[in-house]
């Protein structure tokens, strides 16, 4: 059977979408290839059309998830928006609780860990590329102390905007997020 042209390209763009959002929600190792492709509306045999194994899968979807996010850092600098308008919007309890559409990072970070070196070494580079950028609009200090910060800003957002996911209280994962956002600013502004 002969299909479109581009029909290729959108079956991969479907399944990456729907790996995405299904990782971010459930973590890689709870999500299974028979339920990405099953939402995908496709053949457990499909799978193979595209992706050698999930591990590719996994890599594919976090250098795709990834670059979209580099590419909302480069137009918030294009378009002169605030560090701190970006940390607010990170820390926000839409974020929060949107996990399957949110930062790959937050979501996935601990178990990114635990893969292969080729996979946490595409991760690595995109987590580069938007401190960079994060660097890029943070007004004080040196190129040297906005890198610092960038990083140290990043870290804060990852890990308050995972631990506000964590816990079962809603006062105390509105105080994380609220603190962090403080905090993350005062980094930005620090001389």
């Amino acid at each position: 059977m002969r299909y479109e042209k581009g029909h290729r390209e959108e079956t991969r763009r479907r399944i990456l979408d729907v790996a995405s959002a299904q990782f971010r929600e459930s973590g890689i190792a709870a999500v299974g290839l028979a339920g990405i492709m099953s939402e995908a509306g496709l053949t457990n045999g499909a799978f193979y059309t595209h992706f050698a194994s999930k591990e590719d899968l996994v890599r594919e979807v976090l250098i795709d998830a990834l670059a979209r996010r580099e590419e909302r850092h480069k137009a918030n600098l294009e378009n002169g928006v605030p560090v701190e308008t970006v940390i607010r919007d990170y820390l926000s309890t839409r974020h929060r609780d949107g996990a399957g559409t949110g930062c790959p990072t937050a979501a996935l970070v601990a178990e990114i860990a635990r893969h292969p070196k080729a996979t946490r070494a595409a991760f690595t580079g995109k987590v580069a590329d938007i401190t960079t950028l994060m660097a890029e609009q943070i007004r004080q200090g040196s190129a040297d102390q906005r890198r610092r910060k960038a990083i140290a800003i990043y870290s804060t957002m990852v890990g308050a905007l995972q631990l506000s996911r964590a816990v079962n209280d809603k006062q105390l994962s509105d105080e994380i997020l609220d603190n962090a956002v403080e905090t993350a600013i005062a980094i930005a502004n620090a001389p």
